[in-house]
């Protein structure tokens, strides 16, 4: 009897599907998985350490994603710097003169008041909710590629201070900032922030030049010595460049089955490392794979 269990034991087990982890669920991805990122939102910076790329979100802050579409058409960041980079917090940039009578001109087409664009109705979005909970919203997800807090009692969503999200430096209230001076959080995620600023995209390529600059030792990181500051080569809209030299992205779609079986992956790790899988995943663990797609056939 024992023999006949154990033979059966045996034979489920040699039937059973090896459990899928992200390398190969990617892998199986139909092409209708992933999205072509944008190049009229895609904001593309250069440094001289390389590029990075910036996928903006106007579904969630109109106004400050069009300020910075100003602000790039006009290359108002070339020459300027990375002025502050506080470790396991956020590297940001703009005019380090922007508090002083040799501060940049910003257009004369710019908007200097914006609206708080902290949150937005949830009506028509494409929410696709996790399970586990959170500590800072009723409920987190992902909508367009982007973490997404939403509360379904007041009808409300916003954008989350998860690692790689691009906000918009302010100062106090009634500030909300004009969208010359952003930042990326390179640590931990201080979603304490959340609803508090403009968050009006993510990085999608070049995070690791982000979070490896030397940070800086005066107050909140910033740099005391301007020699310490990494110079902004350019900041330009993709769709404003030539096209060979625009960038060539897609991004997993985040409301298909790919998806959905990604985040199952995660949230229960099967490989044979892994002694307890959590059988949880908050949202700012969840992968968003971003891919490049080879160039152009001449």
């Amino acid at each position: 009897m024992w023999s006949v269990l154990a033979l059966g034991a045996a034979l489920a087990a040699q039937a059973a599907p090896a459990p899928r982890g992200m390398e190969q669920i990617l892998a199986a991805a139909p092409a209708s998985a992933w999205r072509k990122l944008d190049p009229a939102h895609l904001l593309v910076m250069r440094l001289p350490q390389g590029r990075v790329v910036i996928e903006l979100a106007p579904r969630f802050a109109p106004a400050h994603v069009a300020n910075i579409e100003t602000l790039a058409r006009a290359h108002y960041w070339n020459g300027l710097a990375i002025t502050r980079v506080q470790d396991d917090f956020v590297t940001q940039w703009g005019d380090p003169n922007a508090d002083t009578a040799q501060r940049r001109a910003l257009p004369a087409n710019l908007p200097r008041t914006l609206p708080a664009e902290y949150e937005r109705a949830a009506a028509g979005l494409d929410f696709t909710r996790l399970p586990d909970g959170d500590v800072y919203a009723p409920e987190v997800g992902f909508v367009h590629g982007f973490p997404v807090g939403e509360n379904p009692r007041t009808q409300h969503a916003w954008l989350l201070h998860c690692y790689g999200m691009v906000g918009v430096g302010r100062d106090n209230p009634p500030d909300t900032g004009n969208g010359a001076e952003l930042y990326v959080v390179i640590g931990q995620a201080p979603r304490q922030l959340d609803r508090n600023i403009a968050v009006v995209g993510r990085v999608v390529q070049g995070m690791d030049l982000l979070s490896a600059l030397p940070r800086g030792h005066g107050s909140l990181g910033f740099y005391r010595d301007a020699a310490h500051r990494t110079r902004i080569l350019s900041m330009r809209m993709a769709n404003t460049l030539p096209a060979t030299q625009q960038p060539r992205l897609q991004a997993l779609r985040t409301d298909t089955p790919t998806f959905t079986a990604l985040i199952a992956a995660r949230r229960n790790r099967r490989n044979p490392w892994f002694v307890r899988p959590a059988g949880r995943i908050g949202v700012c663990n969840v992968p968003l794979p971003v891919r490049e797609l080879p160039p152009p056939a001449p």
